[in-house]
């Protein structure tokens, strides 16, 4: 345990997070480190449940479709049930698929856009009646370089809009829910070494990737979940709109 622990007693909920190499589980991980209940949520394939128990007992994984607006609320009852108060919330559930402009179709235009915007929206819809009760709350999303620059090195032009929409509605949150007290921020990742890359990049494309990277490398999933916990914590209490870079360099603007 750490000696100073910047979430003592805060409850935390995270979407996408039983990836065993992902961003998600990552920061469930780290948030519990520094004192924080964790819920994780994630689709049943992913096991929520055994990730969230692999962590501690006390914190606890549940099965949320986040494009269900109806199961969005349903967990969100359920979690406040379960642990009398939500503090924290990350969305970070997210898919992306490698399609140029002329191949996107509108099957995987509604995957990718409903996992990561629409999501981000549901969850944020469930959870904010809560937060606003209580005068409290900070709720984080994952964005990405690609939103920012027009296009990264996998992902659609439909990954790109979705992560860019995330990161639009997370500044327009930030806005409107700050006279109640929760603050609206988003993380911009560039590429992390997680599960979502897969084996899609042969050396020669990751080389020529690492060359474009100022720092020589690309992310570890903790490096992202740290910007989350200083969002998550009052050591960014008069952070709300912001949209942080954690991309070595890659994308400077």
């Amino acid at each position: 345990m750490n000696n100073k622990m910047l979430l003592e007693n805060k409850v935390a909920v995270i979407s996408g997070a039983a990836s065993k190499r992902g961003i998600g589980l990552a920061t469930a991980q780290l948030f519990a480190e520094h004192g924080a209940a964790v819920a994780l949520l994630d689709l049943e394939k992913m096991a929520p449940a055994e990730a969230a128990k692999a962590i501690g007992p006390q914190h606890r994984g549940y099965i949320c479709d986040v494009t269900n607006k109806k199961q969005c609320e349903e967990v969100a009852q359920q979690v406040i049930k379960d642990f009398g108060a939500v503090d924290i919330l990350v969305n970070n559930a997210g898919i992306t698929q490698p399609i140029r402009i002329m191949g996107i179709q509108p099957e995987n235009f509604d995957a990718v856009i409903n996992v990561n915007l629409r999501g981000m929206l549901y969850l944020s819809q469930a959870f904010i009646p809560h937060m606003i009760s209580r005068g409290t709350g900070s709720i984080m999303c994952t964005g990405s370089v690609s939103g920012q620059a027009g296009g990264g090195w996998f992902g659609g032009p439909h990954y790109s809009a979705a992560k860019g929409g995330m990161m639009a509605l997370a500044k327009d949150m930030a806005k409107e829910l700050a006279p109640k007290g929760i603050r609206v921020n988003a993380v911009s990742p560039g590429m992390v070494d997680t599960d979502i890359r897969g084996d899609r990049m042969t050396q020669e494309v990751f080389n020529k990737i690492l060359s474009s990277i100022p720092m020589g490398r690309i992310a570890q999933p903790r490096e992202i979940a740290g910007v989350f916990l200083f969002l998550a914590s009052d050591l960014s209490s008069f952070i709300t709109g912001a949209v942080i870079d954690v991309n070595g360099g890659n994308f400077i603007h």
